[in-house]
């Protein structure tokens, strides 16, 4: 055995979450305990036209114009890569669907295959508390270790716990107003499709502002209610 716990059905899951949910982190520790892989759509793309694939050279050709690579060519490489052997006991998809239009072609492409979304789980946070968590946050230059305004900062100011170095960095779009901003873009672009999934009877609600190790839990409780 590989330690992973055993889902009876292939599982098909969606995060829905803002820049910060934790969307990262809650699909690796899926990833460790069912065995399920992550899929975002910026890694699939970078993959199928690393790999030369019809669809990456269609999605190459494309981004060399300039231009958005279309939903079927999105389609296209995920329906390539979900047949894919290591997808086999299911997939976490980020950062797709992004419209309602997306959702039904998704809906399409699994159809093909006798598959459906099990779940379409929504990780609800504070905005306020947001803006405060991720434009708080900053990395030592020299290690990456992270630290933060109000929540860890290191025991000597300006000085990295880990390995001693001063020079400390923030992300350019971790600014306040640009956090607020892409909070405010990214609720007017998912409410549509929380309204879908909702309608569908799959949408999953969790409050990601508690701590990681319970969110992880309500999770895997999801995840084996619609496996089992």
């Amino acid at each position: 055995m590989d330690g992973t716990t055993q889902v009876t059905t292939p599982a098909v899951l969606i995060l829905l979450g803002p820049p910060g949910a934790g969307k990262g982190t809650q699909a690796r520790m899926l990833e460790e305990k069912f065995g399920l892989v992550q899929l975002s759509t910026g890694d699939l793309l970078r993959a199928a036209v690393a790999a030369g694939t019809e669809a990456g050279l269609a999605a190459k050709a494309v981004m060399e114009a300039g231009g958005l690579v279309s939903d079927e060519i999105v389609i296209a490489i995920l329906r390539d890569r979900i047949a894919e052997p290591d997808c086999a006991r299911g997939v976490i998809l980020d950062g797709f669907p992004r419209t309602t239009v997306q959702a039904g072609a998704l809906d399409e492409l699994l159809g093909e295959s006798g598959q459906k979304i099990n779940a379409a789980i929504s990780l609800e946070v504070d905005d306020g508390a947001m803006v405060e968590r991720i434009s708080g946050r900053y990395t030592c230059g020299n290690c990456g270790e992270g630290y933060h305004d109000s929540f860890k900062q290191p025991a000597v100011a300006g000085v990295c716990d880990k390995c001693g170095g001063t020079e400390m960095k923030r992300r350019a779009d971790d600014r306040a107003e640009t956090v607020a901003s892409r909070l405010e873009a990214y609720h007017a672009q998912t409410a549509p499709l929380i309204a879908y999934y909702g309608g569908k009877g799959v949408l999953q609600s969790i409050d990601a502002m508690g701590q990681i190790d319970d969110i992880a839990a309500e999770m895997a409780r999801i995840v084996t209610d619609v496996t089992g």
